[in-house]
């Protein structure tokens, strides 16, 4: 897939917008540079970034297919980029219930533990 320079940097400023420029997506720089450009460019540039859905909405959708799946750390930077673009701690654990009533009760168990890590963690780091 070609990546141009605009797709990269459209991407590049949304991350930033989601606090998540220097986050895990950065350790896939040096190893996988095409993998890289490619989150950075079409995932975050082009899916991201397409209109009638806000960056709220699509980090409570990636968050909610995230944990139906049972994804083992898919949500850990999605919780941090949701908080970051002001979902609250409440509405996170509303979604974590309410999507554990349609994936099943086996799915609320890993929610609940990364998203108790993550605020674990933040507040270690604001101290």
């Amino acid at each position: 897939m070609a990546m141009n320079q605009e797709q990269f940097d459209r991407g590049m400023k949304l991350l930033t917008t989601m606090g998540r420029q220097n986050t895990m997506i950065k350790q896939l720089k040096e190893p996988f540079p095409d993998l890289y450009d490619i989150s950075v460019g079409f995932l975050f540039g082009e899916v991201w970034t397409r209109p009638h859905l806000s960056l709220r909405d699509r980090e409570l959708i990636t968050i909610a297919v995230n944990m139906a799946l049972m994804r083992p750390t898919g949500n850990i930077s999605h919780y941090r980029s949701a908080q970051h673009v002001g979902v609250s701690k409440e509405e996170i654990l509303e979604l974590i219930l309410h999507v554990g009533m349609y994936a099943g009760w086996g799915a609320i168990s890993p929610a609940l533990t990364q998203f108790k890590n993550v605020l674990e963690e933040d507040a270690a780091a604001e101290k």
